[in-house]
């Protein structure tokens, strides 16, 4: 019965996204007495609020925007940043290059603008942040708390700390890094995992992957594999089908490893 199921209505203090006749998105966070202006008038929050998702409304000036609550991409690469942010393509590989699961505690660091914070938080893991600069932990903590659920921002802590020096956390299902030297935790990492946790590292270059692989080699990891994501759409248009002109090629690599017992 449809009076059983819950009221998805957009709602004040929810974040939408607009979308124009021409794909232009636009993220907006709907407030008591807000308005969302553009080039093509106006439109006040409070035609927005109560609507369901994919409703069509009209500015002003006759501008027609679609409204849908963001995916956690969408808000990936629309909210405020201090640091780059790890790439969708590449937070969906991470997530199954570390088997992240329901409850599953990991340390996170080099936490940047919090994007890969909010994806460990939504595949229901408990997630300990280590971030050296306090401005990057203002910011992730800040942009977690404005996209996760209060169930989820209570199992996120971030602390001001340099993961090269050591990792307090014992017993660590994974270990997730985003630093320019993830070979120097490699040490730390071996006594904060459980026997088969998993370290998983985002580098940009190559030299940086390989750097890691060869410290695997003296230690008590195995199973290290280096990959890369590389992100082409198609365009699909009646007779006219083709590869996009453009693609999101490299960002990356994601280097993970098992740790074996001592």
């Amino acid at each position: 019965m449809t009076d059983d199921l819950p009221d998805r209505s957009l709602r004040v203090g929810e974040k939408v996204l607009l979308i124009d006749r021409k794909k232009r998105r636009y993220l907006v966070t709907l407030e008591e007495g807000g308005e969302f202006h553009t080039h093509s008038g106006f439109l006040p929050h409070a035609e927005i609020v109560g609507q369901d998702e994919g409703a069509a409304l009209r500015s002003t000036r006759g501008a027609t925007f679609t409204a849908f609550r963001p995916t956690l991409s969408d808000f990936v690469l629309k909210m405020p940043r201090g640091a780059q942010v790890i790439y969708p393509k590449d937070l969906g590989a991470i997530l199954m290059q570390a088997d992240i699961f329901p409850g599953a505690r990991v340390l996170e660091s080099g936490v940047g603008s919090g994007a890969l914070s909010m994806t460990l938080l939504r595949a229901g893991a408990h997630v300990t942040g280590y971030e050296i600069r306090d401005d990057f932990a203002a910011r992730a903590r800040k942009n977690v708390e404005s996209f996760c659920p209060p169930e989820q921002v209570a199992h996120y802590r971030v602390e001001q700390r340099d993961c090269y020096e050591g990792i307090d956390e014992v017993a660590l299902d994974r270990i997730v890094l985003d630093l320019p030297e993830p070979w120097q935790v490699v040490p730390h990492a071996q006594t904060a995992l459980r026997p088969g946790g998993i370290l998983v590292a985002y580098t940009p270059t190559i030299i940086q992957a390989v750097q890691l692989r060869e410290r695997f080699v003296d230690s008590e990891f195995e199973l290290a594999e280096t990959m890369e994501v590389l992100h082409r759409g198609w365009n699909i248009d009646g007779t006219s089908v083709r590869p996009d002109h453009r693609m999101v090629a490299h960002t990356g690599f994601l280097t993970h490893a098992r740790l074996l017992p001592a």
